[in-house]
This record gives C-alpha cells, structure tokens and sequence, in this order.
C-alpha cells in the first residue's frame, strides 16, 4: 500500500473505532486488529515485491536479469569518477593547464544509489524503532 495513503487511512480507521467501541479496552483491542490487518497488508505486498525481484534475477535474458547488476555498474562507475577521477583529473589539468573535466551531478547520484541501495528507507526504519527523535 502507499506509504502516503496509509497514515490517513490509519487515521481514518482509528476514528471509526473510537466511535463505534465507546470502551477503552475494545477500542484498544479493535485498533490492535486493524494496525494488525493493516501491516499485514502491507508485509503482503513486499513479499510479492521480494518474490518478482526474485524471479527477475533467475531470468535467462540479460534484459530482465541484468537491469539492477547495470544499474549498481552505472552507478559505481559514476561514483567512482566523482569521487577519485575527476578530482584527480582536475589537479592534472590544473598542473598541465588543460580544460577542466567535467564534474558529475552528485545529488543524481545519490538518489539513484540510495534508492538501490535502500538507504531511503533506514531513516524511517529509525525513526520506527525508536532509535533517533
């Protein structure tokens, strides 16, 4: 489910069932079902996720199967340039008095690793676990 849309819908679905169980306690235990019910939802679709990713990989054509080792390649060899090349390039240039190679949009890179990588999602695991404020 949309990581956007469930949060009102929690919301939505906790204010049902403060109206409909007057009672604290079956209020407590009708809301425990629904995050319950909710979550479990939610785990479904990662594990269809997981299960797709799964069978893309074991996939004979290197179109289907390769498209995230091409993507990790890209994206090494990009950051392998900004990060050590160009720099070492530049102060080559700089010495020799030649142009300036061209620098690397570093905020494309990083979203692009940090979304093959996961890191997006570490913060909100965090803030989850109660790790950080």
């Amino acid at each position: 489910m949309n990581r956007l849309l469930l949060a009102p819908l929690l919301d939505f679905g906790k204010d049902l069932i403060g109206r409909f169980f007057p009672d604290k306690e079956e209020a407590r235990k009708a809301e425990a079902e629904f995050l319950r019910l909710a979550m479990d939802g939610e785990l479904k679709q990662v594990i269809a996720q997981l299960q797709i990713n799964a069978q893309e990989a074991a996939h004979p054509s290197i179109f289907v199967a390769g498209w995230r080792p091409w993507f990790g390649w890209i994206g090494g060899m990009g950051f392998g340039y900004a990060v050590l090349a160009q720099p070492l390039l530049a102060w080559l240039a700089a010495v020799k008095g030649w142009p300036v190679p061209p620098t690397l949009d570093a905020d494309l890179l990083l979203t692009v690793a940090g979304g093959m990588l996961g890191i997006g999602g570490l913060r909100t695991y965090e803030k989850r676990a109660g790790v950080t404020k």
